[in-house]
This record gives C-alpha cells, structure tokens and sequence, in this order.
C-alpha cells in the first residue's frame, strides 16, 4: 500500500522539503517575484501599499462584476495543498476547498500536468463527435458508481437539470402526459437554474423566481410519512441530496433511503440522488448512498469530480436511461469536453492510487473525534453532525462572526445556513492541519464567549 496521502504532503526528501512543497514550483518563483513587484514588496511601504493593491483590486471587482455575492474582502492568488495565499502572501488553511470542489487540494502535480498534457491536444470539439477522454471518463466513472449511462454537464445544477428532464421524460414516455409531479426534501439546495432552483427546498431562494417549473412538492427529510403525504399518481420522482449540504449538514438516514427505495419500486417512481457536494469519497464511500445499499435510478455529482474544472454528470440506471432521454431530448455544448473529461480520469485515477477513500475513512474519525470535544466545552455550541469529511458544528447563534475571525486568523471556513460551521477541507487533510484548524477555531470561540 502506498503512503497515504497526508504522510505523503510530509515526506522529506534530499533537499529537506516535503513532497507537496516540491510540487510544481517550477515557474512559481518568478510569478512570486511578479507578485510582489506588483504589490510593491521591498520598497519601503510593502504594507501599505500591498493592502493598497488589494482594496483596488476589490474595488474594481465591485464596480465590474454583477454583485450576487458578499465576498469576504480577500484577493487569492496562489494555493499549495490545503493552504491557501492572498495577493500579499498571507497564508490560510482552508476547511472549504472551494466548496468541497478541491479534494486533492491545490497543486497537485500529477493531476496538473495532466491537464496541461491535455491543453495541448485538445480542449473542445462539441458532442458531434467522440472524444476519447470522454469514453474513458464515463468507463472510469461507471465502474466506481455501479451506474451504466452518463451524460456530462459543466455543473451541478445542469446535472440536477438532466435528472429533473429524464425523470419527466421516463414518465411521459409511460402515459403520454405533462402533469407528472417530483417530490423533493424542504432545507435542501439543488441549484441556481431555474429547474434546480424549483425543487430547492429554501422559500428564499425561490420567492422572486417563481412560479419555477412547476408541479414540485416538498417533503420532509428523513420523514417517510411527509413523503407518503405528497406522492401521488402523478409523481414520476423523489429528489433529495443523501447528505444535505448548505440545509444545514442532515445526512439522509439509512431507513430513510431504504424506505423511498421500496416506495420507488412498488409504484415505478425513479429516486434520483443528488451527490454534488456530499459524493466523490467525501463521506467516506465514493458515493454516500453506496455506504447504505440503496442505488439511485438517477444520481448527480459535480464539484469534485473534476477538483476544480468545472464539470458535473448525471448518471442513470440501464432501466431509466432506455426510457427516458432520446435523440435531441437533451444536449450541451460544452459538457464532456477533452478537457474537463481528462480531469475526471486523473481524479478517479489518482483516488485509487493515493487511497483516498481509506485515507479519509482514517481522517474524519479523528477531525469527529476532535470536534466532539469542542461540543462539550462551553462555547454554545449545540450538536455536531455530518459525515465523513462533510462536517457541521451548530451553535446556539449565528456563525459569520466566528468565520470572519478565523480568516483573520488564516482560517477558511464556510457557513452551511446561518447557526452552522461546515467544515469541508480537501481530502487529502491530515491530522496536522485538523489540529491546527482546532487550535484557530477554539481561540476565536474563545475571545468572542470573552
């Protein structure tokens, strides 16, 4: 077995630095020496005037991009691993990766060079024709989910898009109708599209957009009784994330999954899971639904899938993908280009050689471990939940002012609602940077229960 993956980052060599320092610095100096020309390093005011530079950079940002986020008042530039640099060099250990996206955090060597080995074959032909790294992708990605068709998009939301089409597809193919209803999970989050939005499970995303696409119902998660509640002759689904991720951190319980799965098989309505932000060996199986035993008809991933190219999938059954989508039903530019396709092959190949899955099996019993012993100091906080490496502290308050503590500090955490801390870091975290993150995370609870 090889080293794994956190052992591997602190490995010493020859030249006294780790493996992951080692990693792709050639170039980057002379981009650090641009950097700080740029900032203005060396010359008497770098202070000043590097914070100079950061203002002026947020600043221009506000004045050209539409304003649809509240970003925190940090300029990246660079990352190594699971740390993150601002424009004047600051460093920050990120428990975010990006929104779960960087599972084998940043620079990593193998996986770069082999989308610059692909850059410079091809990145896009459109779907008029084949491409191999799509055909290997889809083997690739087949074997490690159990599933046998798959359709590639550039997004989650596209993915949760294909899902809610096929679904309907597969129904109207049955009895020629259009007024087939899905049932999805309140305090769930699917998506910014229009589709993906409607079957979102949070009124303050969909209040300015509606009426959404309509015939949508929500039940309650883990509540099979709310579930029977809205199915009815017309549903043609039941939509939900086996882990809810910005609901709050609820992992879907395995009776749950169980009991929808019957349900679904009894009345031929197909269970569609959402795996976005919860799959792709987060929770400690590459899909969490596979740690329960219940398959999905239809299942989305997308985030890590490609470790920071976009790119998402949805994949279905032999049985849903035969009757459902068919030629012109659904199609894409982009999705499942050379490009994002070869991403995906390096991730699933690198997976498997670094044992990531075990490595995170490994890990997150130590960060739960960990985290457990924060509840039970008196820092308001009220239970931890979650899965794997997909973790949630909620507290008795809101959380922003403990976030923007620890970026203070250079800790990146992310909220999951407004009373939960999640914490997401890229899989490859090791017990060094869980203490680390501890050791940030307690003094800001400190200083602010002060």
């Amino acid at each position: 077995m090889s080293e794994k993956p956190a052992e591997a980052r602190r490995a010493g060599e020859q030249d006294g630095r780790s493996a992951w320092e080692r990693t792709g610095r050639a170039g980057s100096d002379r981009a650090d020496r641009i950097m700080r020309e740029r900032c203005g390093k060396g010359r008497g005011k770098g202070n000043e005037r590097n914070m100079s530079t950061m203002q002026q950079y947020i600043e221009e940002a506000e004045s050209a991009l539409l304003h649809t986020y509240n970003r925190y008042q940090v300029v990246l530039d660079r990352g190594e691993g699971v740390y993150l640099y601002d424009i004047n060099g600051k460093k920050y250990l990120d428990f975010a990766s990006g929104i779960a996206v960087f599972a084998l955090g940043y620079h990593y060597q193998d996986y770069d060079d082999a989308l610059k080995a692909q850059i410079d074959k091809l990145i896009h032909t459109s779907n008029y024709y084949y491409n191999v790294p799509a055909v290997e992708a889809a083997k690739k990605l087949k074997a490690v989910s159990g599933m046998d068709r798959v359709f590639f998009t550039n997004s989650g939301a596209e993915a949760i898009e294909g899902a809610i089409k096929a679904a309907r597809k597969y129904a109207f193919l049955k009895d020629g109708k259009t007024d087939h209803e899905i049932v999805a999970m309140e305090h769930s989050f699917h998506g910014r599209t229009m589709g993906a939005l409607s079957v979102t499970g949070n009124p303050k995303y969909r209040e300015a957009f509606e009426p959404g696409i309509g015939n949508i119902r929500f039940a309650r998660m883990n509540d099979f009784d709310s579930v029977l509640d809205n199915v009815g002759e017309k549903t043609c689904a039941i939509l939900l994330e086996t882990v809810q991720g910005e609901g709050g951190i609820f992992p879907a319980e395995e009776g749950f999954l169980k009991s929808l799965r019957k349900l679904c098989d009894e009345r031929d309505i197909l269970l569609i899971l959402d795996e976005i932000q919860c799959g792709m060996g987060r929770t400690g199986s590459m899909f969490a639904w596979q740690k329960y035993g219940v398959k999905p008809d239809i299942m989305a991933c997308a985030k890590a899938l490609g470790c920071g190219v976009p790119v998402g999938a949805f994949l279905m059954t032999e049985k849903a993908g035969a009757n459902s989508l068919k030629d012109g039903d659904h199609g894409t530019t982009y999705g499942g280009n050379p490009l994002a396709c070869a991403a995906i092959c390096k991730v699933l190949d690198l997976f498997e050689k670094n044992h990531i899955i075990e490595h995170v099996g490994e890990i997150s019993g130590y960060l739960e471990e960990r985290l457990d012993a924060l509840v039970s100091k008196k820092y308001g906080i009220v239970a931890r939940r979650g899965a794997g490496l997909m973790q949630g502290l909620v507290f008795d308050r809101p959380v922003a002012p403990v976030i923007a503590s620890a970026l203070e500090k250079g800790l990146i955490l992310i909220n999951a609602g407004a009373d939960v801390i999640r914490f997401v870091p890229a899989l490859i975290v090791g017990r060094e940077e869980v203490d680390e993150m501890m050791e940030i995370l307690e003094s800001c609870l400190a200083e602010q229960r002060a």
